[in-house]
């Protein structure tokens, strides 16, 4: 082979080569690094261009929203705070005194609910601003309800993943029938919902003790992980008037403890399949190591394999405060005033008897989608990670 078959020197290449052929390994050549680029910066611009319009739109008024459209502030459209002031007039309790005594009042609350009841909670006056108490509620709903999810759903999904169950089908059964009686004692007969589900619990431990051993048939981690799915697969308006007349018994209606519950069993089955994959795809090796040390079930867990799945727990976490930021159906359905959140603020907006009035709503959605962004910043390092980066060496 004639060593003219190789040109290292830049110098030896033609302009065809050194347009379409990369420099040096690891490196992408002009040509395609001009294309790569482009294509990013036009899908860059394809996505921010939406968020960008909502906010600009919040600094218009009725006559650049309606002569538009106008996309360059201070050159096409004179920013105002028409918009922003709307939510402020139009609410008697919206002035910075009511909004900085509501903000001492949730931080007071939180440390008394910590400390009850040695410390008494104080109600939270009724008259405040809209607008804060629906961005204060989704707050303190979503990042509960969040919380609560990933850390149930991480959990469950580990065990699916490195546990195996054989739960008999008989006993799965009896469960879902004494589950049923327990729900119509509680409707229908007036029973106290603890009372019927304590009677519940115990003849169900009763009668799988009992008859357990004859039951045959049993399923295994992949149908319970099927059937965790399947809950999700199912509308939730299927499911909003059992779940409302529930709430209404137990007196969970237009409550935030209420909002994080069904936010929480909602999104997890989403949790479980998703961190599930993250799980089975570490090395065994890793954690049978660490059970040789000594380590327990829930160490190996915590410490081992927590941080190889932060990557994955990161992505779970924000998909999971998204969905629960946004979520509008049980929120209407579950909460009148108390509780109320920004999707069903933005709703009413829409929903006006003036008509969709655009600049004012995108006001509050800019407000709605700041923490979402905020929290996507602070995980990014997180997602960008590999799964496994310097876990196993050799």
């Amino acid at each position: 082979m004639s060593d003219t078959a190789f040109r290292f020197d830049k110098a030896e290449r033609s302009l065809m080569e050194r347009l379409f052929e990369p420099p040096a390994v690891g490196r992408m050549s002009p040509v395609a690094k001009v294309v790569a680029y482009s294509l990013l910066v036009f899908w860059a611009i394809f996505v921010i261009f939406p968020i960008y319009w909502v906010v600009i739109t919040a600094f218009k008024d009725a006559a650049a929203v309606n002569q538009g459209p106008f996309y360059i502030p201070f050159v096409d459209f004179q920013p105002n705070l028409d918009a922003w002031r709307v939510h402020i007039s139009s609410d008697p309790y919206c002035d910075v005194y009511a909004i900085g005594r509501q903000f001492v009042l949730y931080a007071y609350n939180s440390v008394a609910f910590i400390l009850s009841p040695v410390v008494s909670i104080q109600p939270m006056e009724p008259q405040i601003c809209k607008l804060y108490l629906a961005f204060s509620n989704s707050l303190v709903i979503g990042i509960a309800a969040t919380a609560l999810c990933v850390t149930i759903g991480s959990m469950a999904a580990y065990a699916l993943a490195r546990v195996q169950y054989k739960p008999k089908f008989g006993n799965v059964v009896v469960f879902v029938v004494l589950t049923l009686l327990m729900i119509v004692a509680t409707s229908y007969a007036g029973i106290p919902w603890y009372f019927s589900a304590a009677v519940a619990l115990a003849l169900f431990f009763l009668l799988a003790r009992a008859f357990g051993k004859h039951f045959k048939a049993s399923l295994s981690n992949g149908d319970i992980l099927f059937w965790m799915i399947s809950q999700r697969i199912l509308p939730p308006i299927v499911v909003i008037i059992p779940v409302y007349m529930m709430f209404q018994s137990v007196g969970l209606l237009d409550t935030h403890l209420g909002l994080i519950i069904i936010y929480a069993v909602a999104n997890l089955p989403i949790v479980v399949w998703l961190m599930h994959d993250f799980f089975a795809s570490l090395p065994i090796e890793l954690e049978e190591s660490a059970q040789l040390d000594g380590c327990t079930r829930f160490g190996i867990f915590w410490e081992i394999v927590l941080p190889l799945t932060r990557p994955g727990l990161a992505a779970t976490t924000l998909l999971t405060l998204i969905l629960n930021w946004n979520e509008y159906l049980f929120a209407v359905f579950l909460s009148t005033s108390k509780a109320q959140t920004m999707p069903i603020m933005v709703a009413a907006k829409n929903a006006g008897e003036k008509g969709i009035l655009w600049w004012e709503m995108c006001a509050v959605i800019v407000v709605m989608i700041i923490p979402v962004i905020i929290m996507a910043i602070i995980l990014q390092r997180f997602i960008s990670k590999g799964v496994l980066m310097g876990a196993v060496k050799g």
